[in-house]
């Protein structure tokens, strides 16, 4: 195998199988494809893996990637546990991604669980925690108070939808939303969100006349500098949340519009058309590079690679490309209602939070976070070595899932 380059930035050979297995199920695994209409007329897809026996069964998912060869299935099925991978409608592609309607994709993968097992758990690993802790949140809520929109706003009533219970949540190196995360990462010294490269120097976290210094060294920042930095990344969301929102009313608009039958043809192609933004720059976290902020064991650099400051102004990223309503929904860490630390209020089931110490995406404050948010009265929260996706694996995942499994088994 050739060796990375030496001016390589991406932490990894490759990006897209970094929650992929390292090792394969055991001998005899059985691999069950389903495909799983929801109730609102949409698809997602399964994988149902079990040894036979079983009478236990983790549900893995992200509202986005791929977990259907999720590293815990090996470790899980040995310990007696099947195991069910769903893959949400908008696979690999969030530029449409409404978090409210995705909760039913959740809900069609715990039916499927609950049809075929006496107990479901729902292992929430990254973007799945907040999905997961959204879902129960709305499984949970008294009668009739589940949301009846979304956060652009739309109708979308979800007491008028059967939503499964599950047993037991546990949290693998899980967020505490799409959002929560962007409001941190994102550039606040963009100044015209249709150029790339506008910049007010005086919030740019890789200027050196705010700190900055290129790797190997490290950056210190200023408490007054962050203080303004945080206030201008509020302040860009802000700003694209008004945007996103201008956008959303001018549809709603022409569909009003077209529906009353007043409406001209440049109306019912405005009810139509889907305005996508652009989000320009959104790996700028200062945790990243100055370490001494929110400490732990990680290396230097985002969950992306070795250097943000560059990767900052590339076309990988969060949230860059979207429709206003899914930036609302997902990416908005001022409207999304996909956030932890309100949907934990109603996250009552026993639960185990388990925290890789060289986490490169959630910080420490993160973790404390999910754990104070959370309504449950039983919640064990352990650390592991490792980064976001458990690496290296024989220190990070292999011994988290084992953990996952003693934690499931005992309360079988």
């Amino acid at each position: 195998m050739a060796q990375p380059s030496p001016t390589r930035i991406g932490r990894y050979d490759n990006a897209y199988r970094v929650a992929v297995w390292h090792r394969d199920p055991p001998a005899g695994t059985t691999c069950t494809p389903l495909v799983l209409d929801t109730q609102d007329r949409a698809v997602c897809h399964g994988w149902l893996y079990a040894h036979g026996g079983e009478s236990t069964v983790a549900v893995v998912m992200h509202p986005r990637a791929d977990f259907s060869h999720h590293y815990v299935v090996p470790g899980l099925l040995e310990a007696g546990i099947a195991v069910l991978a769903v893959n949400s409608r908008w696979l690999n592609n969030d530029t449409t991604l409404i978090h409210e309607q995705v909760l039913l994709d959740v809900a069609a993968g715990v039916a499927a669980a609950r049809a075929r097992y006496e107990r479901v758990v729902l292992i929430g690993n990254s973007g799945g925690a907040s999905l997961f802790t959204f879902y129960l949140h709305q499984v949970l809520a008294p009668d009739g108070g589940r949301l009846t929109h979304t956060s652009a706003g739309d109708a979308f009533d979800l007491n008028r939808f059967d939503l499964p219970d599950a047993d037991l949540m546990v949290y693998l190196a899980g967020h505490a939303g799409e959002g929560h995360y962007l409001l941190h990462a994102i550039d606040p010294s963009v100044v015209d969100e249709a150029d790339p490269i506008s910049c007010n120097p005086d919030v740019d976290l890789y200027d050196p006349r705010n700190g900055f210094v290129e790797p190997p060294d490290e950056p210190r920042y200023t408490a007054e500098f962050l203080s303004r930095y945080r206030a201008a990344q509020r302040a860009r969301v802000e700003r694209i949340d008004a945007r996103a929102r201008e956008l959303v009313a001018a549809k709603r608009a022409a569909r009003g519009a077209w529906a009353g039958g007043d409406g001209t043809t440049a109306d019912r192609r405005a009810a139509i058309a889907t305005h996508f933004m652009y989000v320009y720059r959104t790996d700028a976290d200062p945790r990243a590079v100055d370490r001494s902020l929110d400490p732990s064991e990680r290396d230097y650099g985002s969950l992306w690679g070795r250097r943000p400051d560059w990767i900052n102004y590339g076309a990988v990223g969060f949230g860059r490309v979207v429709a206003p309503e899914a930036w609302l929904s997902t990416w908005s860490g001022l409207s999304s209602q996909a956030e932890i630390a309100t949907t934990g209020a109603r996250m009552t089931l026993p639960a185990l939070q388990v925290i890789y110490t060289g986490d490169n995406c959630i910080y420490p404050s993160d973790d404390a976070l999910i754990a104070s948010s959370l309504a449950t009265t039983e919640l064990e929260r352990v650390t592991v070595a490792g980064d976001h996706y458990g690496f290296p694996a024989d220190r990070g995942r292999d011994p988290a899932t084992r953990i996952v499994a003693d934690w499931i088994t005992a309360r079988a």
